[in-house]
């Protein structure tokens, strides 16, 4: 299992001289497991190069794109990359987007409120224009997947709107992604949810936003400290954590500074390795 980060920041897209290490694209991550399509978490800004990227090889065989989209929830910096994904502009491409249900009076689906952001006069044109074909699957808290060799834990999350966390399972390795979670105030006591999908994990994706001073302006606005997630990854006994969901008014030296604090905590406990996820960076479980 490879995983490589497209975008790694959160609420919006950022981009400074001093941001250019980490990246200053929203969330979207890949997953490859041999023999079977990719797997995309999050449609982030970082789906853009993503879709480049797929392009390489897709045109060299001369195939269309396969893919699976696992998404968490609808906030803006988590579907804006969808009308800029190359490879959908291919009449024979295949997206599955598995999603959170949209619950409330009106019962709106998972593909009727994406197709309410891709539209004029917010975009050019109607998500239904994209040549290549769009599926949608409407995804609750336990409705767990399996694709092909690729397991998909699905769990809610404690965040602003229904949002969804995913454990992905192949070749024996594990991993975890929580790209937004409400900490809570004490930042000690941890969902069931979340628990349930870190839980021995190889390595935990994990929201790691605020500062310690920051979380205090910010406390309900559905984010994590780098502490928080060094706690629960801790606590949910996972191997490595990876700090993800980065702020985008954070640049580079103050994402090292936050890496260091968290080494240093992380360094008291069994967490083997703590890492700040960068754009381009990528990891193979299997290697390791």
């Amino acid at each position: 299992m490879r995983i490589t980060y497209f975008g790694v920041r959160g609420s919006c897209p950022c981009s400074s001289d001093q941001q250019r290490r980490y990246g200053g694209n929203t969330s979207c991550v890949l997953v490859e497991v041999a023999g079977e399509p990719p797997l995309i978490l999050d449609l982030g800004t970082g789906l853009r190069s993503l879709g480049n990227y797929l392009n390489v090889s897709l045109q060299a065989a001369g195939i269309p794109l396969e893919a699976n989209v696992f998404l968490t929830h609808l906030h803006y910096d988590h579907v804006l990359g969808l009308p800029f994904f190359s490879p959908m502009r291919d009449p024979g491409a295949v997206l599955e987007i598995y999603g959170p249900s949209q619950e409330g009076p009106e019962g709106e689906s998972l593909h009727d409120a994406m197709a309410g952001m891709v539209k004029p006069p917010f975009f050019p044109i109607h998500m239904a224009d994209f040549r290549g074909e769009l599926s949608f699957h409407d995804l609750g808290d336990g409705d767990d997947v399996t694709l092909g060799s690729i397991k998909v834990k699905v769990r809610a999350v404690p965040h602003i709107g229904h949002t969804l966390g995913f454990r992905v399972e192949a070749d024996g390795r594990s991993v975890a992604y929580i790209s937004d979670h409400q900490a809570p105030v004490d930042r000690q006591t941890v969902d069931r949810g979340v628990m349930d999908l870190c839980d021995g994990a190889d390595v935990v994706i994990h929201d790691a936003q605020y500062t310690e001073d920051e979380f205090v302006l910010f406390s309900d606005w559905g984010h994590s400290t780098p502490a928080y997630a060094v706690h629960v990854a801790s606590v949910a006994g996972a191997r490595k954590l990876h700090l993800f969901h980065h702020d985008p008014a954070h640049v580079d030296k103050e994402i090292d500074q936050i890496l260091h604090q968290s080494r240093r905590m992380a360094s008291k406990l069994p967490l083997s390795e703590v890492i700040a996820s960068a754009e381009g960076m990528s990891f193979d479980l299997g290697a390791e």
